[in-house]
């Protein structure tokens, strides 16, 4: 027995040793809880919704503002004016509005002559939470538009409400298919930017570089393009395939798959640079392998893969505006479920490089040249 406790005493010393590892192992059952209970289920607020009323009748304006007025108290949407129903129709498919409300010409003028009023809701039917919400939304505030007078037991001004879908019916294997890509691109990068890493440190191999006349900028950009190669070709695999398995129309398209390989590279690239930071003062190789548990839950789930972003609450939306996996999400929706272009991935393409450069040159700065 005293053999015995000397080799568990041992593993306990080293256990106490790695302060970092044992809040990990801790504190990660608890993270997983707290973020997982908010990621799925919560009530969708603050939806873009445009306002096209190319009536501009009393009536018109009566339904306005009720829709400005559920807006204003119940925060399930945001209404946004529009007097171009072609500019808002361009925004809901880039991505900048999730539905647009088309009152349109004549509404008053079938209201007052009690002949059938409609209404119009285009919505980007990509996101099914998101599309059922505003769908029971505007379904209620028709049902309140048309509310009886107190002087009648008639509905003279019930409006009916037009669901448009403005793509063809997407399954929630499509749904899930650019989260699945990007967790591909990022399962490599945990390999090719840390643990890799972290072992050539155990080894001792890492001496052998550090006797060259080989810079630290060199180095690093070394480590993460031939990490980020590897990302990349998970991640044409996983898009390749899983668009054949999902059943993504015309899914060799050259175009679009020219599009969706600039943004392998650059989430590929932002990713394995985000790795070569977290793990370049690193030195036991236990810690990355407790920590990538935590990095998959606090980046996936917040990124919108599984359940739309405007669900969360304050902290988890704070969490998904600076995390790289929510825009490289948002690039793979618009090109492989809408089959946009450039432009409505520029922003997320921006964020990628700009995430790239500040995280290399940090690792830069932070690398150390020595045992």
């Amino acid at each position: 027995m005293q053999r015995t406790w000397a080799i568990i005493e041992r593993e306990l010393r080293r256990f106490r040793r790695s302060p970092v590892l044992i809040l990990v192992s801790m504190v990660f059952p608890l993270v997983q809880l707290v973020v997982l209970g908010y990621a799925f289920g919560g009530n969708l607020r603050d939806l873009k919704v445009g306002i096209v009323d190319q009536d501009r009748a009393v009536p018109a304006v009566r339904f306005r503002e009720l829709a400005g007025a559920v807006a204003a108290n119940a925060r399930t949407f945001e209404a946004v004016p529009y007097s171009d129903g072609a500019m808002a129709l361009t925004d809901l498919r880039e991505g900048r509005l999730n539905g647009v409300l088309t009152i349109p010409p004549g509404f008053s003028r079938r209201t007052l002559a009690k002949d059938d009023p409609r209404v119009a809701l285009i919505e980007d039917n990509t996101d099914s939470f998101v599309a059922a919400t505003l769908v029971n939304t505007f379904t209620g505030l028709v049902g309140a538009y048309g509310q009886p007078r107190a002087d009648s037991n008639r509905l003279p001004d019930q409006v009916t409400l037009d669901v448009v879908e403005v793509y063809p019916y997407v399954p929630y294997i499509q749904y899930l298919l650019p989260g699945s890509i990007v967790m591909s691109i990022f399962m490599m990068v945990m390999i090719g930017g840390g643990i890799i890493f972290i072992d050539d440190k155990a080894r001792g191999l890492h001496e052998g570089y550090l006797v060259t006349p080989i810079s630290k900028f060199e180095l690093i950009a070394g480590f993460n393009l031939s990490g980020a190669i590897k990302a990349v070709l998970a991640g044409l695999v996983l898009m390749t395939l899983g668009s054949v398995i999902a059943g993504i129309p015309q899914p060799f398209e050259p175009v679009r798959l020219l599009r969706l390989f600039l943004v392998i590279v650059m989430a590929a690239l932002a990713l394995v640079s985000m790795m070569f930071l977290l793990m370049v003062r690193v030195s036991d190789p236990l810690l990355p392998r407790a920590t990538f548990g935590v990095l998959n839950t606090l980046l996936f789930f917040p990124s919108g893969a599984v359940y739309p972003q405007q669900a969360f609450p304050g902290w988890m939306q704070f969490i998904a505006r600076v995390d790289p996996f929510s825009y490289a999400v948002h690039a793979f929706k618009c090109l492989l479920l809408k089959d946009t272009g450039l432009m409505a991935v520029a922003g997320d393409l921006a964020y990628l490089g700009l995430f790239t450069a500040v995280a290399m040159t940090a690792a830069t700065l932070l690398f150390r040249r020595t045992l």
